[in-house]
């Protein structure tokens, strides 16, 4: 398939898919569901790219034999291709819990388990005029409206829920700080990456600022992070009533409100290798350390079961 990058070997390709890509692949055979039976294959959210490749992976490997193999992108994308038929893996992992449920229950799957969570802010550059305005104590908020449109990245809203939250706390921020039309003003002067795992690149090479990322990713890039407050973190549990009162409909009809941030994991009915994808998704249940020494948060109300779970996945 021309322009399509797949993984070889150990380490997967980094990328999300744009709306265009997600339409020119239907049809296409890929490597996902294709493996042996001494691997798994798992399609995920892009913002736990580096969690997947650098932790969890090994470690499971290293305990199990079984080679993970992964592909990375917005969840709201990767679902499509699910959808679509584009790919097959064992596991699929989504930055919105809710989200995965709505798309692939019913014809997919019937189950899934939350496993982990994050939280919302800025990861910056901080030899740059934004890094230099939040090192005087200026809140983030001036710092984003002072600095030149473009310098500012968050992920595309119609492909990842990084993208949609991103412009939620916006809105949220705009009630918090009485900043009235900060959502709408922040929207036209912000570059939307449709590469997950790319959101951060340009901070590192200093061509943009700063990006509206997870905690894990400006940990895993060794970055200053600014943490957003609760009250637009999506962080809290107790808050989700407050987060709800902010919407964003995708380009492809998807109205998503606002929510805590919680991963979830669930295994295809059509899987290759269903055995192998539910040792994957204990694995991630019995080894909360792996997942907070990769930058993600788990607290004692997970992991949370939904549906139908199977005996396989004890919790």
């Amino acid at each position: 398939m021309a322009g399509e990058e797949r993984a070889v070997g150990r380490r997967a390709v980094l990328r999300a898919a744009a709306p265009a890509v997600v339409g020119g692949l239907a049809g296409c055979a890929t490597t996902l569901g294709a493996g042996g039976p001494g691997t798994v294959s798992v399609l995920a959210a892009g913002s736990l790219a580096r969690t997947v490749e650098d932790h969890v992976g090994p470690a499971f490997e290293r305990r199990t034999g079984t080679v993970t193999y992964g592909e990375y992108y917005g969840s709201n994308a990767l679902l499509r291709l699910v959808e679509d038929g584009v790919e097959y893996p064992d596991v699929v992992v989504s930055a919105d819990a809710t989200l995965l449920r709505d798309r692939l229950y019913g014809e997919f799957t019937d189950w899934d388990v939350a496993f982990a969570a994050n939280s919302l802010g800025v990861g910056y550059r901080e030899r740059t005029a934004f890094g230099r305005a939040l090192a005087r104590g200026e809140p983030w908020y001036e710092a984003a409206l002072a600095a030149d449109p473009g310098a500012v990245a968050i992920a595309d809203p119609d492909l990842d829920p990084l993208g949609y939250r991103a412009l939620q706390a916006f809105e949220l921020a705009a009630a918090e700080h009485g900043l009235d039309g900060f959502r709408g003003t922040m929207a036209e002067r912000v570059y939307e990456e449709p590469e997950e795992p790319q959101l951060l690149a340009g901070v590192e090479t200093g061509s943009r600022a700063a990006g509206v990322v997870y905690r894990n990713m400006a940990l895993d890039r060794g970055l200053p992070f600014l943490e957003f407050p609760d009250a637009y973190n999506f962080s809290r549990a107790g808050m989700a009533d407050h987060y709800a009162t902010v919407t964003y409909t995708t380009g492809d009809g998807y109205t998503a409100r606002g929510r805590p941030i919680l991963y979830n994991a669930t295994v295809l009915e059509d899987a290759a290798n269903p055995g192998a994808g539910r040792r994957l998704v204990q694995f991630l249940l019995d080894n909360p350390a792996v997942l907070v020494e990769a930058g993600l948060t788990v607290g004692a109300q997970l992991p949370t079961p939904s549906g139908s779970v199977p005996e396989a996945v004890g919790l």
